[in-house]
This record gives C-alpha cells, structure tokens and sequence, in this order.
C-alpha cells in the first residue's frame, strides 16, 4: 500500500512540474512569437500549441519506447485533445472578462483541418487492423512506422499553410524587442526539460494504480495523465483570454489537438519501430472525440464566440465524459471493451 501512496505524491510532484513548466513556456514562446512578429492565429496554434503539447509528446513516446505501453500513451493523447476541446474553451469563456472571441480563420481553418487530423488518424488505425492485424486478437492491430508517417506528412501540410499566412501578415505594430533572444531559447529548452522529468512521473504513477486497483494504462491515460498534462494548455489558453486574445486562446487549443493527434502519437510509432493498437478502444474514443468537436465547432460558428452558457454546456459534457469512464472502470458499463 505505501507503493500507492508514493505513485499519488509522485503523481502530485509531476503536476506541479507540469504546472512551472508551463508557465515559464507560455512566457518564453509569447515574447519569442511577439519578438519574430508572429500573427495571433500562428503564435496560438504553432508555437504555443507545440511547446503546451510537449507533455503529450513525450508520454506518447517515453511511454512505448522506454516502458513498452503504447495504450498509457494514446489513451493521454485521446484524453488530452476531449479535455482541450471540452474544458479549455469552456473554462476561458467562463474566466474571459467577455464571450471567448473567434475568427473565420479559427472556424473554417483551424477547426476544420483538426476535423480532418481525427479523420486521418481513425484512418491509420483502421488499415492497421485491416492490413496488419494481431494473429489470434480481435481489432488489434500492429501499426508498422511508415503508415505512421502518413499523419506525420499531413502536420508538415498544416506548417506550410501556417507559414503562408505568416509571410502574408503585416503586424499592426513593429515587433517587441527581447532583451537576450538567446536568453528566451534558453528557458524555452528550460522548460521542455521540466515537462520530460514530469512525464516519468505520470508513467510510474499509472503503472502504480494500474497494478494496485487493476485501471487500464488507456483508462489512467484517458482521464487523469489527459488532465494533467493539459495543464499548460489550460494556462496558455485561459491567460490569453483573460487578456482579451480569444483567436490566439482557440488557436492554441485547435492547434494543440492538430499536434497530438499527427504528431505526438505517430512519433511514438515511429521512434518505438511500431506499436500495438487495440481498435476496440481507439474508435468509441475518437467517435467521442469527434462528438466534442462538433459541439465546440457549433459553439464557435454562432456568432464567432463562446458564449458563456456554451461554455458552461462544455463542461457538462466534460463532465458526463468522466461519469462514463468511471461506469466504464467498475464495469456497470462495457462500451469500450478493451478498457
């Protein structure tokens, strides 16, 4: 039972890692983004959508090339991007001194091309069950690296486009000057480091209760790792809105859930020479995931905002999510059966 204990302060440690991380990376990417005259949706949905997803990235690698579980990683990155399109706008909308602004660009650019990231990942999971299922297992499949490099491709399609309308932007006003650039790449390594050291405990922690209380990697990754490691999307995205930025606040979540679902889970593929997906629980998950996306794309299109009674339905439907897993991990329900 002490194991347990150490798993939960572990557990709580790597929070507040995650938490400090965040914070110095929001402040190192927002100066450099301001300093190299980034427009908002770039700044939102590249750069500070990269650097607040490195969590994702690395328990999605870390997690299949150094402890061989490829679930803890793809049930925190399926998880992250429900909590992300659930809960991030839903709680910057709440906070916002007013309704949580968009654009044309965030709705039919941004939200549509995460449309077609969920598209293309379901799609890699199902020729993997097709074309290289697990003899003896049914919907399991073993994804081979070079059929996770096609989401991989897709994301270097999502950088020329953000690159087009960078060198299309004309800044209202001159770049800030950084004291020390230099300085800033520093702390944003800093911050990186923080996040990885973070991980390993998420990783220990899920092993931990996995083994203590019988929960499924997926099901820890789904809900509690997805909650933490999303952290520093929560902080980029509510800071931004509370200062009035609502298109780089979006951004940020839109673009977020782009880098998870292409890259963060294809890396760990890729890096791990292949890994095992149980399809049984990937699709009643992504199917849940698209569910959100629709609701927030609905949202966003009514007026260009979220207002504050559809960021309060965001966080019902959150919050209905996480009744389900917990019916899921008692088995009153069986509708992932793999979980």
């Amino acid at each position: 039972m002490s194991s347990v204990w150490i798993a939960a302060a572990v557990t709580l440690v790597a929070t507040a890692v995650v938490w400090k991380g965040s914070a110095l990376l929001e402040t190192t990417s927002e100066r450099l983004s301001e300093h190299y005259g980034l427009p908002p949706v770039v700044q939102g949905s590249v750069v500070a959508a990269i650097g607040s997803s490195f969590p994702e990235l690395s328990i999605s690698v870390l997690s299949v090339v150094l402890h061989g579980s490829f679930d803890l990683g793809v049930g925190a990155v399926v998880g992250s991007a429900v909590f992300n399109v659930l809960v991030i706008p839903g709680a910057a909308a709440l906070l916002a001194t007013d309704d949580l602004d968009a654009n044309r660009d965030v709705v039919y650019k941004e939200a549509l091309f995460y449309m077609l990231s969920v598209a293309t990942l379901l799609v890699v999971f199902s020729l993997g069950v097709i074309y290289y299922p697990v003899e003896g297992q049914r919907l399991v499949a073993e994804i081979p690296p070079w059929l996770a490099m096609l989401p991989i491709g897709l994301y270097g399609l999502y950088v020329f486009i953000q690159y087009s309308d960078t060198a299309e932007y004309v800044p209202d006003s001159p770049p800030a000057e950084v004291d020390s650039p230099a300085r800033q790449w520093g702390l944003l390594a800093l911050s990186l480091a923080l996040v990885l050291i973070a991980v390993e405990g998420f990783v220990y922690g899920a092993q931990v209760f996995g083994t203590a209380f019988g929960i499924s990697e997926a099901l820890w990754g789904l809900t509690v790792v997805a909650a933490a490691t999303s952290l520093p999307d929560t902080l980029v995205s509510v800071r931004a809105a509370r200062r009035g930025k609502g298109v780089t606040s979006l951004g940020n979540v839109l673009g977020s859930n782009v880098f998870d679902l292409l890259i963060a889970v294809p890396a760990g593929i890729v890096l791990a020479g292949g890994a095992v997906i149980d399809y049984s629980v990937a699709t009643p998950m992504m199917a849940f995931l698209v569910f959100a996306t629709v609701v927030l794309f609905t949202a966003l299109r009514t007026d260009l905002q979220v207002s504050d009674r559809e960021a309060g339905l965001l966080l019902v439907i959150y919050g209905l999510f996480l009744v389900w897993m917990v019916l899921e991990a008692i088995d009153v329900l069986s509708a992932v059966p793999g979980l």
